[in-house]
């Protein structure tokens, strides 16, 4: 099935820098859903005992829009040939420890219009 799949996070000191990276598949073997395109891209956060919030998103003509608490330190981007958006984390913060999911709003596929994809979370661990 159409699913998004990251990678990267991890833990980190204070300071550090980490990238993640989201890439949306159809599928493996004999059921394969061809992707022709995706909309709005983004990276939500979750920590403990918190709601999710944005932290970044970049539309397909390449708009970007960041939460106020990390303009400057993070910077999205997206590779629509590779269907992949990046997230590269500079300057991190204990505050910025959290469940990070991957949202894509909109994909035409082969099975039809899908919204709201979420990809399964990564861990960002950020010690002080």
């Amino acid at each position: 099935q159409v699913q998004l799949v990251e990678s990267g996070g991890g833990l980190v000191q204070s300071g550090g820098s980490l990238s993640l990276s989201c890439a949306a598949s159809g599928g493996i073997g004999s059921i394969v859903t061809s992707i022709f395109g995706i909309g709005t891209m983004g990276w939500y956060r979750q920590a403990p005992g918190r709601e999710r919030e944005l932290v970044a998103t970049v539309a397909i003509d390449g708009y970007t829009d960041y939460a106020d608490s990390v303009k400057g330190r993070f910077a999205i981007s997206r590779d629509n040939a590779k269907k992949t958006v990046y997230l590269q984390m500079n300057n991190l913060k204990p505050e910025d420890t959290a469940v990070y999911y991957c949202n894509a709003d909109r994909l035409t596929t082969s099975r039809g219009p899908m919204y709201a994809l979420w990809g399964q979370g990564t861990q960002v661990t950020v010690s002080s």
